[in-house]
C-alpha cells in the first residue's frame, strides 16, 4: 500500500525553521503520512526543531535536494559527494530515512550537448560512494529524472534506471515525476511498468504545477501504470503554491498556481487517495 506525502512547497516558498515547521503542521492536519523537506541548504537546517515538529504532527519526512551549481556532479564530483554527505547527516538528524531529487546534477546547468559517457560514468562513481555512505545510516536514495529544459543529464526514466543499475546499490532507487514525464516520455504507462524494478518514489504533479487533475497529465495512464508496476512506494503531491527566487529561475515558474495552498493540499490528497482506491493500489 502506498504512503501519501506532500512537498513542502505546497505551502511555503522557502524552507527555514519557522516556515518549515508551519508546513509540517499543515501536512499533519490535512492527513498526509509524511512531508517532503527541500534540503537545499544543509548547513542552515534546524534538524532538532523540525524533528520535534514532525513528532508533534504525527507524521514522517522524506528529504529532497538539488545540487548547487558549483557541485554539478559531472564537473565537480568531489563537491557533489561532500554536499550529499552533509545532507545525509541532516536527513538522519531529522529522523528521515529517504533522500531523493536531483542528487546528481544542478538544475539549470546545461552544456548545449547531450550527456557524454564520461559524464554518466562520473555520476555512477560518485553515487556508488554516496549510496554506500547512506546505507550505513539506513538511508535510501532516489535519483530523479527531470525535463530537458532543466537538465541535460537525466530526462527519461529508462536513462536514469541505467545509472541506478550501474551503481549496484540496492538502496538507490528511481524517483519519477509526472510533470517531467509529461514532457519527456512517450506516454506514462510503459515507462512506469518498464522501470518498475527500481521505481520507489513518484511526484504526482500536474502539467502546470497547480491542482492535480486540472491539466493535461493523463492520470488514467499514470494510475494503470502504477498498478501494473505493483507500486508500493511513496505517492507525493508536488504542487507549487509559492516558490523561492532560486527555484523560479531553475524551473522557469513565472506565475502563481491556479489554486492556493489549502485547495492544492486538501483536494490534492483526495485526488491521490481516490485514484489509488479506484485503480487497486490500496
Amino acid at each position: 500500500m502506498p504512503n501519501y506525502g506532500a512537498h513542502a512547497f505546497v505551502w511555503i516558498g522557502e524552507w527555514n525553521t519557522d516556515d518549515g515547521n508551519h508546513a509540517i503542521t499543515q501536512a499533519g492536519k490535512i492527513g498526509f503520512d509524511f512531508i517532503e523537506i527541500p534540503l537545499l541548504k544543509p548547513d542552515e537546517f534546524d534538524a532538532a526543531s523540525h524533528r520535534a515538529a514532525l513528532d508533534a504532527a504525527g507524521i514522517g519526512a522524506t528529504c529532497s535536494l538539488v545540487l548547487p551549481e558549483d557541485a554539478h556532479a559531472p564537473d565537480a564530483p568531489e563537491k557533489a559527494r561532500d554536499f550529499l554527505y552533509s545532507a545525509l547527516e541532516q536527513v538522519e538528524a531529522v529522523g528521515s530515512q529517504y533522500l531523493g531529487g536531483c542528487i546528481a546534477y544542478s538544475l539549470g546547468t546545461l552544456t548545449g550537448s547531450p550527456p557524454t559517457r564520461q559524464e554518466r560514468e562520473t555520476v555512477v562513481q560518485m553515487l556508488t560512494d554516496v549510496a554506500a555512505h547512506a546505507k550505513k545510516r539506513g538511508i535510501t536514495l532516489a535519483l530523479e529524472a527531470c525535463n530537458r529544459y532543466e537538465t541535460y543529464l537525466y530526462n527519461s526514466l529508462g536513462d536514469t534506471r541505467e545509472t541506478i543499475i550501474a551503481t549496484g546499490a540496492d538502496n538507490l532507487k528511481l524517483h519519477a515525476d509526472t510533470y517531467h514525464m509529461n514532457i519527456e516520455e512517450e506516454g506514462f504507462y510503459d515507462p512506469l511498468v518498464k522501470n518498475a524494478d527500481v521505481l520507489d518514489y513518484i511526484h504526482m504533479s500536474e502539467s502546470h504545477r497547480g491542482l492535480v487533475g486540472s491539466g493535461t497529465v493523463n492520470w488514467g495512464e499514470v494510475w494503470r501504470g502504477l498498478k501494473d508496476a505493483n507500486f508500493t512506494g511513496k505517492l507525493v503531491l508536488e504542487s507549487f503554491a509559492a516558490i523561492n527566487p532560486d527555484l523560479a529561475a531553475a524551473t522557469c515558474l513565472w506565475r502563481p498556481p491556479n489554486q492556493g495552498p489549502q485547495v492544492l493540499a486538501t483536494e490534492g490528497l483526495k485526488f491521490l487517495k481516490a485514484g489509488a482506491v479506484e485503480h487497486g493500489l490500496m
